[in-house]
């Protein structure tokens, strides 16, 4: 028997309901961090399974949604890749990181407009100085890692 998959509606829904508490440095509700990476991600060419991954880039790492949850979803393998592959792990060097991003199908692209909406002077503006130096060097560092135009 095969599962139906969730379609992009239900994964951002899924998304918006497990970052409903959250919210990004600045204050903002979390859920306009994700919109920004999918319509990024869809802007740049990425296909349907990017912009699931792009909705769920941070659920695992931000335990909104666990690995068990991501296993079990009705979601292409591709998509759960691209979502593992971005799930920072504890203690893990940014090299480690940055390779596996890299080295996952269709995980770049994914990582790219989250940097970008990360790294958005506008959204950087709001932070105090200590704060938005430090992610800006961070952001800055992990573009290199990847290979990714400053």
């Amino acid at each position: 028997m095969t599962r139906t998959l969730l379609t992009l509606a239900e994964v951002e829904a899924l998304a918006r309901e497990a970052h409903a508490a959250q919210t990004d440095k600045a204050g903002r509700p979390y859920a306009e961090h994700l919109q920004a990476v999918a319509e990024g991600v869809h802007d740049r060419g990425g296909d349907d399974e990017q912009i699931a991954a792009a909705w769920l880039h941070d659920a695992v790492e931000d335990d909104a949604l666990s690995e068990d949850w991501l296993t079990e979803a009705a979601l292409t393998n591709r998509t759960k890749a691209i979502v593992l592959a971005l799930t920072k792990r504890e203690g893990e060097p940014p090299e480690s990181y940055a390779k596996r991003i890299r080295t996952t199908p269709g995980a770049l692209l994914v990582k790219a407009s989250d940097l970008a909406h990360n790294a958005d002077p506008a959204r950087l503006a709001v932070l105090d100085e200590h704060t938005r130096a430090r992610l800006t060097k961070k952001y800055a560092s992990m573009r290199a890692l990847l290979g990714l135009a400053p």
